[in-house]
């Protein structure tokens, strides 16, 4: 199994009073409550952390992307990737981007030049995760949702074709037009930087990855763990109709993780802190969350039933802990919980979301510490990897 340290970067330092006189922390909570002093100690503090999960032997460290939001302060994931892999430089530690919203973008080749760049600098060191963008970043990007899937499609085939042909060539599609693609510099790894796939379980996301001529590994984020189950047995299923087995490699588990010494202290600590992630930094309400066009009638249904319970306003850690939305206790509670998952999933991809909410960083580190120490060290034979 691979363990991979991630991180949303959220303003912690938020106003909570002042922020619930607002109906969610994401394109309507007025930028004035942040404060970049804060801010700027908060991007040193949060690198810190990732680079000490890289220290104590994870995998990997994950950034991602997010528009005008206190959930998550990396509107450019690729930049703190840079620093990431500038400061675990002479390791073998990767850093996956997961991920960058394609159909939020107007020039896909951008992308695809930033990314060769990183794997240049990192001498392939990158893994690329591509997503759709969750709904409320078409409410601060203004792009049409119901172009959303269309776009994604179009620029991740632009993307691709730009890291493995030969150019210059010309590129015509419905939403992106390109006299020359020509990408200078080419990537390092071939054919090009892994690309992963994180989700919440669309199905015509989960058909898509899944092709054999793509086989990307399929994260599953911010769900009941029977719900991730579920979406990893309907990942192999869709394999199985292309003809083929799918791999442990191919599935993943995207949860906020903390581990204390006793089951007792890890609930006591934690408690406000995921209640903060899931009562307010992740709330948004329905509109937001599913804009109209976003995603198809039959995915919404499926969504909205896995993920029943989910968007209520107020969760306790015991609501949380029941639907195991978070992986929270001792060492050996915390490896019992990986290894009765695995058990029924075979998945080989653990990305453990070392802070979340409000948590302040002594408890990141004391958590981040027992996972390597008295976690990974018991769980990390459950699959071996075969790649990245």
């Amino acid at each position: 199994m691979k363990f991979h340290a991630f991180h949303l970067m959220p303003y912690r330092h938020v106003d909570m009073e002042e922020a619930s006189k607002y109906r969610s922390f994401w394109s309507v909570l007025p930028n004035r409550l942040y404060d970049p002093e804060l801010g700027s100690d908060l991007y040193a503090e949060y690198v810190d952390q990732l680079v000490l999960a890289a220290e104590l032997g994870f995998d990997g460290v994950c950034v991602n992307e997010h528009h005008q939001s206190a959930y998550g302060l990396m509107p450019a994931p690729n930049l703190i990737a840079s620093i990431l892999l500038d400061r675990t430089r002479g390791s073998d530690v990767k850093v996956p981007i997961i991920g960058r919203a394609l159909p939020l973008v107007n020039n896909p080749l951008s992308i695809a030049e930033e990314f060769a760049m990183l794997d240049n600098l990192s001498k392939g060191r990158v893994i690329t995760g591509f997503v759709r963008g969750i709904g409320s970043e078409y409410h601060a990007s203004g792009v049409n949702p119901i172009y959303s899937h269309e776009r994604f499609h179009e620029a991740h085939d632009l993307i691709v074709r730009a890291w493995t042909e030969d150019g210059p060539f010309m590129f015509e599609g419905e939403h992106y037009n390109f006299r020359y693609v020509n990408t200078w510099p080419r990537v390092y790894q071939k054919p090009h930087p892994p690309i992963w796939i994180p989700s919440q379980g669309s199905a015509e996301t989960i058909e898509w990855a899944a092709d054999p001529g793509r086989r990307y590994p399929f994260i599953i984020t911010f769900s009941p763990v029977e719900s991730v189950l579920g979406f990893h047995e309907v990942y192999k299923q869709q394999a199985r109709d292309y003809g083929y087995e799918a791999s442990g490699s191919q599935l993943g588990w995207a949860v906020p993780v903390y581990v204390a010494e006793t089951d007792e202290i890890a609930w006591r600590e934690a408690a406000a802190h995921i209640e903060a992630l899931f009562n307010n930094f992740l709330y948004m309400p329905p509109e937001m969350l599913f804009p109209p066009g976003y995603t198809s009638i039959a995915s919404l249904k499926r969504i909205l039933q896995t993920r029943k319970g989910m968007t209520i306003v107020k969760q306790t850690i015991e609501d949380i802990m029941a639907k195991g939305t978070f992986l929270c206790g001792s060492p050996a509670t915390v490896a019992e919980k990986i290894e009765a998952a695995h058990a029924r999933s075979g998945f080989e991809q653990l990305v453990c979301m070392i802070q979340f909410g409000t948590l302040p960083p002594e408890l990141v580190d004391k958590s981040l510490r027992l996972f390597a120490e008295e976690v990974m060290p018991k769980v990390r034979h459950l699959a071996p990897a075969t790649g990245s």
